[in-house]
């Protein structure tokens, strides 16, 4: 099940700049949304920060296999 906050083009955008597949990203998507937004007041800039943690984590990984 998909979660509302969900941007299908942030996850598709991500998806395809780090060459991971699409469902991998909506899944990590959707955990950080879910840990970031535990207990949060102001959710506009949520967004933003959950697709660069999911890119910076993707980045990590990808360095740390090559």
């Amino acid at each position: 099940m998909k979660t509302p906050n969900v941007d299908d083009a942030i996850v598709k955008s991500i998806a395809s700049d780090t060459n991971v597949p699409v469902e991998m990203v909506l899944r990590m998507y959707e955990e950080t949304w879910a840990e970031y937004s535990d207990g949060a007041r102001i959710v506009d800039y949520l967004p933003v920060l959950v697709a660069r943690r999911v890119r910076d984590n993707l980045r990590h990984w990808g360095q740390e296999i090559h």
